[in-house]
């Protein structure tokens, strides 16, 4: 197949960097009225991923003119104190948004946690009313989880075809396919979500117009499974060994996308798809929360 007739590239990284020139300005013209949004980043552990995460993000914000402030906790620390660093932050005014790194580690309860940071704050949108107010008819969150909303903007970006499409959403997470199959049926399209339990599984996905894959397996859907011309987003981000890489590995999606484009209408990259989205919407999100502060 020639290279003509490949799927076209959903080029995050371009996405992401116009938002990001646009928080920039937004930051400038909040700070000319006395104001610099802030973003507290809050860690507990040692978990590689974690700290990798909260290291581009506070690069970000300085990137773009948000103040960043870094709480990094040990492993063992208790319920109590972790609630009461939130609650001093969800008081501060230099604070605007507030972000609780996840996993937290065992016995921690993250749904405790999520639950106090308030919702003036709740940059993720992982809060239970911003959830909430997401699966409601009529209802909108103070903020939008920043991966889906990611994924809205890129086919959005895109002209995707909402109403009356087909959406099929791989994977049920709470940070990733639930929200995406929320905002996906707000757009009027038709959403079935899929996960390990459902039954001919390839041919729910070849019904798809469009396709979100968030299930963390690598290469798991197939160039077969596609429908000609789908929108495909591949949220995934799997390391898989490859002895010809520097470091003896590479990053993939959970679709084949050297099947996958050769069907595909539209397909994101990985990396340089939906992974720059989730930092530009946090950053979007957290300038949004300082604009409300002045009024």
């Amino acid at each position: 197949m020639s290279a003509e007739t490949f799927a076209k590239l959903i080029d995050g990284k371009a996405v992401a960097a116009q938002i990001r020139a646009e928080v920039a300005a937004r930051a400038t013209a909040l700070a000319e009225r006395g104001v610099r949004g802030g973003l507290a980043a809050v860690l507990v552990g040692d978990n590689p991923a974690s700290h990798t995460y909260v290291r581009m993000k506070r690069k970000a914000c300085a990137e773009v003119g948000i103040e960043s402030f870094y709480y990094e906790l040990p492993a063992e620390t208790s319920q109590a104190d972790l609630e009461a660093l939130v609650e001093s932050l969800n008081a501060r005014a230099d604070v605007h948004g507030i972000l609780v790194q996840l996993p937290l580690p065992a016995p921690l309860d993250e749904q405790r946690v999520l639950s106090l940071i308030s919702t003036a704050k709740d940059v993720d949108g992982f809060h239970p009313l911003n959830i909430g107010r997401l699966a409601m008819k009529g209802r909108e969150p103070d903020f939008l989880p920043a991966t889906p909303a990611g994924v809205m903007r890129l086919l959005e970006a895109y002209d995707a075809p909402f109403a009356g499409a087909n959406a099929v959403v791989l994977g049920r997470s709470n940070i990733v396919g639930m929200p995406c199959a929320l905002l996906l049926t707000k757009r009027d399209c038709t959403v079935t979500i899929c996960h390990s339990r459902t039954r001919d599984l390839p041919d729910v996905i070849r019904r798809a117009d469009i396709l979100v894959a968030a299930v963390g397996r690598p290469q798991m859907v197939k160039g077969d499974w596609i429908k000609a011309g789908a929108l495909v987003i591949d949220v995934g981000t799997n390391r898989v060994p490859d002895s010809s890489a520097k470091d003896g590995s590479r990053l993939v999606g959970d679709v084949d996308f050297e099947a996958a484009r050769q069907v595909a209408g539209a397909i994101t990259p990985v990396p340089g798809g939906v992974g720059p989205m989730t930092i530009a919407m946090l950053l979007e999100n957290t300038i949004k929360a300082a604009e409300r502060s002045l009024s």
